[in-house]
């Protein structure tokens, strides 16, 4: 099976594996154990061999049927249970306690909620001018995105909402339901300001406009991070040599904050072949989302790739104060396992995806020849 990975479909692999080493040489240092490096290493190892299963299944199984269904309604009871079972960290209660590692049910909803948009549009590609269909799949979003905001966990809960918006884009939504939806979206951001954010949150706002009107207490956070980013200059301080990170003047350096430690320690130089590596990633997705044979392919790996680059985007924009802070990682590089699996899960269908059609194309091929 590990010989598989040289095959052009498994490719994908190398530059997701490249960002992984990249964050596992941000977490190393030269004072002694790190519990963060050597749990990183064993769930990278986990991540990539879920990633080569993922990549074995036909998937063509998923356009018919009610599998697709029933991830999404087992992502959302997850999401639902993590308030009977699940532990509070950083004021949010959106994990599930596993001993030497935690679980967090909204990555793997991430990629059940592009899965069953991915299935609804598919089968409905013909008739997405109505606006019908626009509000069902707004339901889907409906049910985790309630879930997640109510951990309260808004930077996944918003995540949650651009990929869903991304993939209604894609899908063909008319320019007047996009209107629609604007203003849906404008009458729901309100009401959650006024009735449901935590005062902390707000903070992250009224910081995002002010960056520096208070760097003592809610700005510490961003203004710590600016200065990681920019310390670094052209080529770093070297691996294990961030003074911002690692004598703890960067809160989270290891997963909200993990670019400005890297940009510190490996500067613009390194900075730049990230942005290439994950480049490369999205490029392999438009392109296998290009060769899809069906419209529920095509829309699961768009989806997947809307996904990467928001997050991405996000991410590097509160690493260098240009956005609030959000708690959200870095894809395939913050220290985490849930969004590291997840994030290799949903590569390796997708290569499945990619796999299984050109056996397709080449057996009809074959037939006509």
């Amino acid at each position: 099976m590990f010989a598989s990975i040289f095959k052009p479909a498994y490719l994908i692999i190398l530059p997701a594996l490249v960002i992984a080493g990249f964050g596992l040489a941000t977490l190393y240092t030269f004072q002694g154990t790190n519990s963060f490096f050597t749990k990183q290493a064993i769930v990278l190892g986990i991540a990539l061999g879920v990633c080569l299963l993922a990549s074995i299944p036909d998937y063509r199984f998923m356009r018919t049927g009610h599998s697709v269904l029933w991830i999404y309604i087992a992502m959302c009871g997850m999401l639902a249970l993590t308030y009977v079972l699940g532990f509070t960290a950083l004021g949010a209660q959106m994990s599930f306690d596993l001993g030497a590692f935690s679980l967090q049910p909204v990555e793997f909803a991430r990629i059940a909620l592009i899965l069953v948009l991915a299935k609804y549009f598919s089968m409905r590609h013909e008739l997405i001018g109505s606006f019908r269909h626009i509000f069902v799949s707004g339901v889907y979003l409906g049910v985790p995105f309630v879930l997640t905001l109510l951990q309260p966990d808004f930077g996944s809960a918003i995540m949650l909402g651009i990929i869903w918006f991304g993939i209604v884009l894609i899908s063909g939504i008319r320019m007047r339901h996009i209107a629609i939806v604007g203003s849906l979206a404008t009458a729901g951001i309100t009401y959650l300001w006024l009735f449901k954010f935590e005062p902390y949150q707000k903070l992250r706002i009224y910081n995002f406009l002010d960056p520096l009107a208070d760097i003592q207490n809610t700005g510490y956070n961003a203004y710590q991070a600016t200065i990681a980013s920019g310390s670094g200059q052209m080529l770093g301080k070297g691996i294990g040599y961030g003074t911002q990170s690692k004598l703890n003047y960067l809160p989270e350096s290891q997963t909200d904050f993990i670019f400005a430690s890297f940009a510190e320690e490996w500067g613009f130089v390194g900075s730049m072949l990230l942005f290439v590596l994950f480049a490369a990633i999205v490029i392999f997705l438009i392109r296998a989302a290009r060769s899809a044979p069906t419209n529920f392919e095509r829309i699961f790996t768009i989806g997947f790739a809307i996904y990467i680059v928001a997050q991405f985007t996000t991410h590097i924009g509160m690493n260098i104060g240009v956005l609030p802070i959000t708690g959200l990682p870095l894809p395939f590089m913050s220290f985490g396992g849930s969004h590291l699996v997840s994030e290799f899960l949903a590569l390796g269908m997708i290569i499945g995806m990619t796999k299984h059609t050109r056996r397709v194309v080449e057996l009809e091929r074959s037939e006509l020849i």
